[in-house]
């Protein structure tokens, strides 16, 4: 079993300040005063990488899971404008609830199809439709 070298204090550090958002990379290697040389060979050392890369997955997870827990709240919103004063709003918020890839779908062959198909069919979606569209919405609401 092969004993993994920890990083330095500066390299953390360094890690640190790259996904704090506050900084671009070159401001953040001048901050801690280090050179684009270092850099390179600390981004060749495997466990630099590795603690990166696991940095870089973990900011992902984050946005996942923001971007989750807001679209009940977006899809709602986006219904609402449907019903919008303003008919290129309202025409625009159908075409994106139309073009919504269908939630919790399995990840089979067959869910993959059907997801690739009702892509197909948004793009087909002229706008001429999506005003007739539109309009059945609004005499629906009418009524």
């Amino acid at each position: 079993m092969v004993k993994r070298q920890q990083l330095s204090k500066r390299q953390l550090a360094v890690i640190d300040d790259m996904f704090s958002g506050e900084l671009d990379e070159q401001a953040v290697l001048a901050k801690h005063n280090v050179s684009r040389i270092v850099y390179d060979r600390w981004l060749a050392d495997d466990n630099f990488t590795e603690q990166f890369e696991a940095r870089i997955a973990s900011a992902h997870r984050q946005s996942e899971l923001i971007i989750a827990r807001y679209a009940p709240l977006a899809a709602a919103k986006l219904v609402q404008l449907t019903a919008s004063e303003n008919q290129e709003t309202a025409r625009k918020a159908c075409l994106d609830i139309i073009s919504l890839p269908k939630v919790g779908a399995a990840k089979t062959e067959g869910a993959d199809k059907a997801g690739k198909d009702n892509e197909k069919q948004a793009e087909r979606l002229s706008a001429e439709t999506a005003s007739r569209l539109l309009a059945a919405l609004a005499e629906e609401k009418g009524r």
